[in-house]
């Protein structure tokens, strides 16, 4: 026991910048129940994944991710950290893991009703709550710890995928070791070839 919480204190602490079910219905917000849901696909060198984002829960995570998806920011950035049945963490380097640069940090939007679930997609921050720039990561498993109010404020959720979790976990299981001083780095770079919001039907 003591040994997993060891484990678990330090992934959560290295757990920074460098689906489970659906959230519950009862936060659906009127609004959002008339328009549909906004859908992002991801293609990897890995395959391709689809996200449906949550603005009703997190509006300002929402809209940040999306500037950078619709700027093209993530495209040619690869998944840098991973590891087996925690999560795949992207959105901060190239190829080379040469860091990229990011727009302003956002606050953030964790909240206990919102918890860290097996497909959901999170923001990577450093230790200070307010510090999610672009990194984000998608869980691999139910991780309570990373809810908010159980170690602290958490890690917002403002999402889920929807499709090609067998990509997911087909990412979290390559090879890995440590590059330029980060541990967890995929020995083959897995590469997001492309990012794009996908077009809503009328």
């Amino acid at each position: 026991m003591a040994t997993s919480l060891k484990r678990s204190s330090l992934l959560m602490s290295t757990l920074f910048v460098m689906a489970g079910a659906l959230l519950p219905a009862s936060q659906v917000s009127a609004e959002t129940q008339d328009s549909p849901l906004p859908e992002v696909r991801f293609v990897t060198t890995e395959g391709a994944f689809v996200l449906q984002l949550r603005p009703d829960v997190a509006p300002k995570t929402v809209e940040n991710f999306l500037s950078y998806v619709n700027s093209d920011f993530y495209d040619g950035t690869v998944f840098h950290r991973v590891i087996p049945g925690f999560m795949v963490q992207g959105g901060g380097f190239d190829e080379k893991l040469e860091r990229q640069q990011t727009q302003a940090p956002i606050p953030n939007e964790a909240k206990p009703t919102l918890p860290n679930l097996r497909g959901t997609i999170a923001m990577a921050r450093t230790n200070a709550p307010d510090s999610a720039t672009s990194q984000f990561f998608i869980n691999v498993a139910n991780n309570d710890f990373l809810n908010a109010g159980v170690r602290g404020p958490g890690y917002a959720v403002f999402g889920k995928v929807t499709e090609g979790m067998g990509v997911i976990d087909r990412i979290a299981s390559v090879q890995t070791g440590r590059q330029r001083g980060m541990a967890d780095v995929p020995v083959t770079p897995v590469v997001i070839e492309l990012a794009e919001q996908i077009a809503q039907e009328d």
